[in-house]
């Protein structure tokens, strides 16, 4: 038996400066899952920063000094990754990464109580999972961007997206990570059967999801798209009123033009990013007119991105909406995954008058309650279900999930304020494990960031970048499936935290009755009490 990293403190304690030393591998761990998200996407990097958190929980003894290697581990991890949140506002930066960071910090402590078992590398892997779990819906509805299953989308661990979805993915990166800091510990014979048998099941499960192909083609759409482009930076990324509406109706203008000269097919309807109206052009004549503008110079459908003021007083939704050549609005999909801070302010009455900078938020978002299935017809009367997602949405895998019937599958997004950012590479990562992980083409429209189609790997066959403004018609097959990922990624993630959960509790149960005083010893006769 070869002993390559020191005995846990567990087994003897280390005096504080080592501690602070372990603390700081863990802050480096961090750093380097963060180098797997776009855009450096060393997957491989992320691998090993689990594995450096999990050594680092391994050398750490108490419950203080553990939950504080993890939350070095989140400010490593998020201090790289979410510092584009700056752009907006420092304070909201800091805020972000402190929020993220605690949620590892809970990892860590929970690492503590998993290493008290034999099983702690599945029991870490679990603690993984309901991280994840929990920071993708806690507080004001979550914040998914940080999920190891995102890394994959360039690793043999892709294959596990269209099987168990992201949140497979992730507990596979979680899973290889513990299992080389158990080998390293003790590189027993026994411990390296068990782990090469590990690493084995992760290869098989991969490749078979590598091997699953996307089903057959049943018919081909022709769809336009339109990056309007916007002057991008901070707060007021889109412009003065009207000023992404203006460089939207230019556009799909050149567009048409492109269209009448040969040099485009026709589509059989053309699409609009997010936010391609700032204002709601059921209300306000001047964007209506360039609304109209443009479906007159394309007569087509578009597919706008529209800001539509209400339900209520002071108030506003982000929509998707059909409309026809003739100006008649169809089928409509409202955000369901709108942006605490961003797109609404949660506590507001109490918030705003204490934080000034929040009135840049504007008007209260309201966030929509249905899945984004719009069913249309094409110019040849088919009729065909659009999957729609806007922007923040494709982090929530229910909004994701729910798409399972769309023939076609389309993103938009307005990532003006973040231009110059990596926010932008990271959302089309983003997309791009959705792809696989639904084994279906996406057509991503964004009003100044990366547009472009993504192929059923998660692979994109072509993309636009920059704030200019850009246009293309693709060619979209209409596909009709659910991959095993669609029902069950959600209903695995639920049980994988559900049993972690419980059996973490347990060790903590054991713990404290083994801990607790025992029974005071009989009094002997002829003794004092």
């Amino acid at each position: 038996m070869i002993v390559t990293l020191p005995a846990p403190l567990h087994q003897g304690r280390s005096t504080f400066p080592v501690a602070w030393i372990w603390i700081g591998v863990a802050g480096a761990a961090g750093v380097a899952t963060g180098a797997g998200f776009a855009p450096t996407g060393w997957w491989a990097v992320t691998v090993l920063g689990v594995s450096g958190l999990a050594v680092a929980a391994r050398q750490t003894h108490t419950l203080p000094r553990t939950a504080a290697a993890g939350l070095a581990f989140g400010l490593g991890l998020a201090g790289t990754t979410l510092s584009w949140m700056s752009v907006i506002h420092t304070g909201a930066a800091i805020g972000l990464i402190l929020v993220m960071s605690a949620w590892y910090g809970l990892l860590g402590a929970l690492l503590h109580l998993a290493n008290r078992s034999r099983w702690w590398p599945l029991l870490g892997t679990g603690a993984w999972l309901a991280i994840e779990y929990a920071a993708a819906r806690i507080p004001f509805g979550g914040f998914g961007w940080l999920r190891l299953g995102y890394t994959m989308i360039d690793a043999p661990l892709a294959g596990i997206l269209p099987l168990a979805g992201v949140a497979g993915a992730s507990l596979a990166t979680a899973l290889a990570g513990n299992l080389i800091t158990w080998l390293l510990e003790q590189r027993s014979p026994r411990r390296l059967i068990t782990a090469a048998g590990g690493a084995l099941l992760i290869g098989i499960t991969a490749a078979a999801g590598n091997a699953l192909p996307p089903v057959p083609v049943e018919q081909v759409a022709t769809v336009g798209w339109v990056q309007g482009g916007a002057p991008g930076g901070g707060v007021y990324g889109l412009g003065p009123p009207r000023t992404i509406t203006t460089n939207q109706a230019r556009a799909t203008a050149d567009l048409a033009t492109d269209i009448a000269a040969g040099r485009e097919p026709v589509p059989d309807f053309v699409v609009w990013p997010e936010n391609s109206t700032d204002l709601d052009p059921g209300t306000d004549p001047q964007t209506r007119r360039l609304v109209d503008s443009a479906l007159a110079s394309v007569q087509r459908p578009i597919l706008i991105g529209a800001i539509l003021d209400g339900p209520g007083p002071d108030q506003r939704r982000t929509a998707t909406q059909w409309t026809q050549p003739d100006g008649q609005v169809g089928p409509t999909y409202i955000k369901r995954a709108i942006v605490p801070f961003g797109e609404w302010i949660p506590c507001r009455d109490i918030l705003l008058p204490l934080i000034p900078e929040l009135r840049y938020v504007g008007r209260q978002s309201v966030a929509g309650t249905e899945p984004g299935l719009l069913n249309v017809h094409l110019t040849n009367g088919t009729r065909v279900t659009l999957g729609v997602l806007a922007c923040f949405d494709v982090a929530f895998d229910a909004a994701v999930h729910d798409l399972a019937e769309a023939q076609l599958l389309i993103v938009q997004s307005s990532n003006a304020m973040y231009q110059g950012t990596t926010q932008i590479e990271q959302q089309f990562a983003i997309t791009r494990a959705r792809a696989a992980e639904l084994r279906r083409e996406i057509l991503v429209v964004t009003t100044s960031g990366v547009s472009g189609l993504i192929d059923p790997y998660g692979r994109a066959t072509t993309r636009s970048t920059g704030p200019a403004a850009a246009r293309g018609v693709e060619q979209l097959p209409i596909r009709t499936a659910a991959t095993p990922a669609t029902w069950l990624a959600l209903p695995l993630e639920g049980a994988v935290t559900a049993i972690t959960a419980t059996w973490l509790l347990g060790l903590a149960v054991i713990r404290r009755r083994r801990n607790s005083p025992t029974e005071q010893a009989p009094v002997h006769p002829g003794t004092q009490p």
